[in-house]
C-alpha cells in the first residue's frame, strides 16, 4: 500500500519524538511491504517563526491532500509567558482541528504489565483498566464567542453546541461502544448547563439505535473522582471539549506516564495522530524525552488510518518488548539505567 503522510513535528520535543515514530513506521512499512512518502510541514511556534502564523495555507494543503497527518507537540514558553501575545502556537492546533474537520479526539487509556507499580494509583484500582474517551474537538467553549467588556474588566467565552454536533460524535462513541465492551458513558454537567442538557437529550433519543449497548449519564465532576476510584469500571466514554481535555490529562496518569498515551483526532476525510503530552520545553535537544507515546500514535495511525491491524499490532509488541525489557527513557527507568530517545527510537526499529 502507498501512503502519504503529512509529518508536522512542531515545537519543543516534537520534532525529536517524531524522528523516532518516523524510523518505526518505516521499520514497518519494509517489513509488511509498503511505501511511506512523509511530507513534513510547520506548524505551531515553529510556524510563527518562519512565516508568522501557526498554521499556514501551505500547511494545510499538505495535511488536506494527506492520507493520514502525524503530529509532534505545539508550544513555546515564551507565549505562555506573555498574556498580551496577538499570535499563539495553540492557535494553530484549533484552526487546524476545525479546518480539517478533526471533530472526534480518540484517547484510549491502559496499563502497561510491567509498569503498573509506577502508576500513582494502587494496582488493584488500575488492573485491567482499558478505556476511551471521545472528545468533542470543534465546538463548544473553545470555539464559541469571546470576549472582553467594561474597559476589560469582564471577560466572557460562550459555549455553544448544535444538536448534529453531538449526534455525530454520539455515533462515533456508539459504535466503538459496540466493537468493545459495549458500555458507553455520556459525561456532562446537565443539572446546571444547557448544552449539557441538550448533550444528554440527543445521547438518549439514540439509544434505540443501539439496544445492546448499556448507556449511563455521569456528572463531569462524578467522572473525575471516580476515575482515579475505579477507571476499570469505563469502556467507552463521551463528552464536550473543555471536559474531555480535563479528564482526558487526569486519565493519562493512569498508566503511569503522559510519555505512553497516544491519541488520534478523527474527520470526516483526514485523521490526525499524536501523542497527547505536549511540547515539554524543558527536555528540548536533551534527547530525553519519551517517543512512545507518538511510536503508538503511529500504531493507531496504521490501525485507524488505514486499517491495516497487523502492523498496529507488531508496533504495540514491540514497544512491549522495549518495556519488559528496560530500553526505556529515564522517567520511567525509576533511578535505574536509562536510555536516550534516539537510542529507544533505535532499538524499536531494529526489533520491529
Amino acid at each position: 500500500m502507498k501512503l502519504k503522510i503529512a509529518l508536522l513535528a512542531g515545537d519543543g520535543i516534537g520534532p525529536e519524538v517524531i524522528e523516532q515514530a518516523v524510523k518505526v513506521s518505516d521499520a514497518i512499512a519494509k517489513k509488511f511491504n509498503h511505501e511511506i512518502s512523509w511530507h513534513p510541514a510547520l506548524t505551531g511556534a515553529a510556524a510563527i517563526d518562519a512565516v508568522g502564523d501557526p498554521y499556514p495555507q501551505e500547511t494545510h494543503d499538505i495535511c488536506a491532500s494527506s492520507d493520514a497527518v502525524l503530529f509532534g507537540a505545539i508550544g513555546h514558553p515564551r507565549f505562555d509567558n506573555d498574556p498580551s501575545a496577538k499570535v499563539r502556537p495553540e492557535q494553530g492546533l484549533l484552526k487546524m482541528r476545525k479546518e480539517l474537520g478533526l471533530f472526534a479526539n480518540v484517547r484510549p487509556t491502559f496499563t502497561f504489565p510491567s509498569l503498573i507499580d509506577k502508576s500513582p494509583l494502587k494496582r488493584e484500582r488500575i488492573e485491567g483498566t482499558d478505556l476511551v474517551f471521545l472528545r468533542e474537538l470543534t465546538g463548544g467553549i473553545y470555539f464559541g464567542k469571546k470576549g472582553r467588556e467594561d474597559n476589560g474588566n469582564t471577560a466572557y467565552d460562550h459555549c455553544v453546541y448544535s444538536r448534529k454536533e453531538v449526534q455525530r460524535l454520539a455515533k462515533k462513541g456508539f459504535e466503538m461502544a459496540m466493537s468493545r465492551g459495549k458500555k458507553l458513558c455520556c459525561v456532562d454537567k446537565a443539572n446546571v448547563l444547557e448544552t449539557s442538557r441538550l448533550w444528554r437529550e440527543t445521547v438518549q433519543a439514540m439509544e434505540k439505535d443501539y439496544p445492546e449497548v448499556e448507556v449511563s449519564y455521569e456528572f463531569v465532576d462524578a467522572v473525575a473522582m471516580r476515575l482515579v476510584q475505579w477507571p476499570n469500571s469505563y469502556d467507552v466514554l463521551i463528552t464536550e471539549n473543555l471536559f474531555g481535555d480535563i479528564l482526558t490529562d487526569e486519565a493519562s496518569v493512569i498508566s503511569g506516564s503522559m510519555g505512553l498515551m497516544p491519541s488520534a483526532s478523527v474527520g470526516a476525510d483526514v485523521s490526525l495522530f499524536e501523542p497527547i503530552h505536549g511540547s515539554y520545553p524543558q527536555a528540548t535537544g536533551k534527547n530525553i524525552a519519551n517517543p512512545l507515546a507518538t511510536v503508538l500514535s503511529a500504531a493507531m495511525m496504521f490501525e485507524t488510518g488505514f486499517g491495516l491491524h497487523d502492523e498496529g499490532a507488531a508496533i504495540r509488541e514491540v514497544v512491549n518488548k522495549s518495556l519488559d525489557a528496560g530500553i526505556v527513557t529515564e522517567d520511567l527507568a525509576d533511578g535505574g539505567k536509562s536510555y536516550g530517545t534516539t537510542q529507544v527510537g533505535d532499538w524499536l526499529a531494529e526489533n520491529v
